[in-house]
């Protein structure tokens, strides 16, 4: 089912809040260099799934996840006041999945680009196993069918 648009701008609305709630006031020194990738409401506005990414190596995510799960409460709290709605949603936070796909992405194109140059060097030097052009010319047909 497609979201509604109340739900989109609240999903909108608290990415905003999140991020600049993680760039200004939470001093955690576990937080790492995150960047909110993406907000999922549900329908009634209850739940919001938020999806972030971090730089750096899987310390730095380990130590982001933890730091997030503590100030879980303030984020939530920061999120009520700001959006305005009836009920504040919970807040759930999830490590984005982008880099690591976009990763594996460019080692596929890569092995792909090796394979068609190889295929593409087999048959530079690849010659025809018959003649060149298998098939009679219209005019030599012609010539096959006036002898006749």
């Amino acid at each position: 089912m497609a979201a509604s648009q109340r739900s989109r701008k609240v999903a909108d609305r608290i990415k905003v809040v999140v991020a600049e709630l993680l760039e200004g006031k939470i001093k955690d020194p576990r937080l790492g260099f995150v960047t909110i990738t993406d907000v999922r409401i549900t329908g009634d506005l209850q739940h919001a799934s938020i999806f972030y990414t971090v730089l750096g190596d899987i310390d730095d995510r380990e130590s982001t996840a933890a730091a997030l799960e503590s100030a879980k409460g303030v984020i939530r709290s920061t999120v009520g006041r700001e959006i305005g709605v009836r009920v504040t949603p919970t807040v759930e936070f999830f490590s984005d999945a982008i880099p690591e796909t976009a990763a594996h992405m460019e080692k596929l194109l890569a092995e792909t680009a090796a394979q068609d140059a190889a295929i593409a060097a087999a048959a530079a030097g690849a010659k025809f196993a018959g003649e060149e052009n298998p098939y009679k010319p219209a005019r030599e047909q012609r010539n096959d069918f006036d002898a006749r």
